[in-house]
């Protein structure tokens, strides 16, 4: 559902990202590693077309971004780190606002309480004004937002950050109810202990390049952070 295919991106000299294969199949949530520009975030930018690739392609339900990127937009549901909602608008009137702004026949407003049912949103908040929500919260409803417009393929930026510990087990818990339901997810995050918690695959990444690729489930959250170290040493 998730794909790159030797995907480059640079600046003059600078290398963002460098020949970059990776693939997300549906069911599956894969973790992205690394220190402040090893290419997270860039890889999540060219999977959104933000950004034009220098070489390579990015595809979305093979949907290549760079032909039709509001196509593959249309397919991704993406969660940023710092969720930007409308203070005074409810729970559910913001879910309600950008399922209108998806284009797709609006849900039903039962419909609409049972996707922020889903993503773990206590029925009393539906209602409630969004400015009185914890981040964990605004994570939820970001999360019901990329579900109320149909996306399978979700793209998760730093999505445990500032998260107090019963917030990040409910979200890794809930990614991977997403992930049992079919849906693709591709996360870039710090948190190595997390990462083991929630994802299949874990890809380090160390100056644009994806250096490994590791199973979470032969390797305690120790060894993920001590291959993690090892990768990031400036080893000649």
């Amino acid at each position: 559902m998730l794909e790159t295919r030797a995907l480059c991106k640079r600046y003059g000299d600078q290398i963002a990202l460098d020949a970059l294969d990776l693939k997300v199949d549906s069911g599956e949530v894969v973790c992205l590693l690394g220190a402040n520009g090893a290419g997270k975030t860039t890889t999540l930018n060219l999977l959104l077309g933000f950004l034009a690739p220098t070489s390579g392609e990015a595809r979305v339900e093979e949907v290549v971004v760079q032909s039709d990127p509001q196509a593959a937009r249309a397919r991704l549901g993406y969660l940023p780190e710092v969720v930007q909602l409308y203070p005074l608008l409810s729970g559910l009137e913001t879910l309600r606002y950008f399922a209108d702004l998806s284009g797709r026949p609006r849900p039903a407003d039962d419909e609409l309480h049972r996707m922020l049912s889903q993503v773990g949103l206590q029925r009393d908040a539906h209602g409630r004004r969004v400015a009185g929500y914890s981040k964990g919260m605004r994570q939820k409803l970001g999360l019901a937002i990329a579900l109320s417009k149909g996306a399978r393929a979700l793209l998760l930026d730093e999505p445990l950050s500032g998260l107090d510990p019963k917030a990040a087990n409910e979200l890794v818990a809930l990614v991977r109810r997403l992930a049992a339901d079919g849906h693709a997810v591709l996360a870039v995050t710090h948190d190595i202990f997390r990462a083991q918690q929630m994802a299949d695959r874990i890809g380090i990444m160390r100056q644009g390049r994806l250096v490994d690729m590791l199973d979470p489930r032969a390797m305690s959250a120790a060894e993920i952070e001590a291959l993690y170290v090892h990768h990031l040493r400036d080893v000649a």
